[in-house]
């Protein structure tokens, strides 16, 4: 096979910018940042021709850059070829000649050159990350683990969940909890696959550890959420820099998977990472009194500060060319105008707010699940609501969850029945408890694919949250004009 080997334009020619050095048995040739030993018996190298006194020697010409890189690759092997004709005499034997040769092409193979292959784009349809929206038919999905889950520390940007941390920050969650957590995710991937969809899962690693940066010290927290970290538009997958920081290295779990897709042709961005110092956190958030949440809220501010940009990726939400967003207790305004300019000028970014006293991750408030179709939380109701409805959309109103008072809600809210996983326009993976809006799916001619992931819910998620969808099968369409 005939490789061609490009980019040697700017490198010295070989004959200038090799150095002979005398050893026993050992020929060193030395390129500009490489260095090739071959094992044969000669001696050093003649000492160069004299030149007469006052007697500049011949220039030569520059090589043109023009020249094919066969002739260049040629150029290296007949140099090598000569070094040792010179060096070993006309009786050399040739099975060393032979072992030379493979001396050459591997240390070529070493130097930073790239073969003449056709490279192109990968087209989003050929790439194995594309997704435009909420809904296309799903082909691939990355689903979370609960395994080794920890509770994060009991530090000021958990102030939402305040009681419960204060227990608990820093521990494990309850064992037996999360052994029925795994399992029912267990059997949620293994329907997934049953339905056509290719699953895969992050890492397992053990967040009990403790890590400290120059401005912080904590345990971490899970890998079960990847909506929370990840989101794909188009061929991208954009990697969220989060803003608690015992989620600080949790990309750490789907880096694997992420560097795969890579390698395959998906682009890979990782949002500018916080520092999370005090800075990032408003110490006196108020959180005790609901009406002075509120009245913050509705003014913008929140536990986070414009101290740097931070966002979670689940307070997006995807509608092909248009991209909705909540400003939230973890994504500031700066993180939301770094995800504007870095996806302008295809996408759209729309800033929409609630009545929510705790905004934190847009999907079990307001949740796209077709074209021109979304259901809205009716008591956290969306204040640009008639911007909707007069693009023709139809809002939806889910039902009241039936989920009981007694089951443990670690950090969310019992609107997780409504955190639903679209497989396509006519399929949705909605929790097997929850006949109220099972019932509702299938008014709007939606089938739906019952799922107990009970014990799973009280880690915070619903099946939008415990996934990204990584794949669907569509293309890019404007649904909001």
């Amino acid at each position: 096979m005939s490789r061609c080997y490009k980019n040697l334009t700017r490198r010295p020619l070989p004959s200038a910018a090799r150095t002979i050095k005398a050893r026993p048995r050992c020929v060193s040739i030395t390129f500009p940042d490489q260095k090739c030993c071959m094992s044969e018996s000669f001696s050093p190298e003649p000492e160069p021709e004299q030149h007469a006194a006052g007697q500049m020697p011949e220039r030569r010409k520059p090589r043109s850059r023009s020249r094919t890189s066969h002739r260049r690759y040629g150029e290296y092997c007949t140099i090598m070829r000569v070094i040792i004709e010179t060096e070993t005499g006309p009786d050399h034997d040739q099975n060393q000649n032979q072992k030379c040769c493979a001396h050459t092409r591997s240390f070529l193979a070493q130097l930073p050159l790239t073969v003449d292959e056709p490279v192109t784009d990968h087209a989003p349809e050929e790439c194995p990350v594309c997704a435009y929206n909420e809904w296309d038919p799903l082909e691939e999905v990355i689903v979370g683990r609960a395994e080794n889950a920890c509770v994060p520390p009991f530090t000021v940007e958990v102030k939402k969940y305040w009681p419960f941390y204060q227990q608990y920050g820093g521990q494990t969650f309850p064992k037996d909890h999360v052994k029925k957590a795994v399992a029912e995710i267990e059997e949620m991937c293994n329907i997934l696959q049953h339905e056509g969809v290719t699953v895969r899962r992050p890492e397992p690693i053990d967040w009990s550890l403790e890590y400290k940066t120059p401005d912080f010290n904590s345990t971490g927290m899970y890998a079960a959420m990847p909506r929370d970290i990840l989101i794909v538009v188009g061929n991208e997958i954009i990697e969220a820099p989060m803003a608690w920081r015992a989620r600080f290295f949790e990309y750490r779990a789907y880096r694997p998977l992420i560097k795969e897709y890579f390698r395959r042709g998906a682009k890979w961005t990782t949002a500018p990472k916080p520092t999370m110092s005090d800075e990032l956190y408003d110490q006196d958030y108020p959180i005790r009194t609901v009406e002075d949440r509120h009245k913050l809220a509705a003014q913008g501010k929140f536990v986070t500060t414009e101290f740097e940009p931070c966002f979670d990726a689940a307070d997006f939400i995807r509608a092909g060319t248009d991209i909705f967003v909540q400003r939230s207790q973890v994504t500031n305004f700066m993180g939301i105008e770094w995800m504007r300019r870095h996806l302008s000028p295809t996408y759209k970014i729309h800033i929409i707010s609630f009545k929510d006293p705790n905004p934190m991750h847009i999907d079990a408030t307001f949740n796209i699940i077709g074209p021109g179709l979304v259901l809205s939380n009716p008591d956290r109701p969306c204040r640009q609501i008639d911007m909707f409805k007069k693009a023709g959309w139809t809002v939806v109103t889910p039902p009241t969850p039936l989920i009981p008072d007694n089951h443990p809600l670690w950090m969310s809210s019992k609107w997780l029945s409504m955190n639903v996983l679209m497989l396509d326009e006519k399929r949705v993976m909605v929790d097997a408890n929850e006949m109220t809006i099972q019932k509702m799916f299938e008014s709007l001619g939606i089938n739906t694919i019952k799922v107990n992931i009970r014990h799973a819910n009280s880690l915070g998620g619903g099946f939008h949250c415990w996934t990204t969808d990584v794949r669907r099968r569509g293309s890019l369409q404007s649904y909001f004009l």
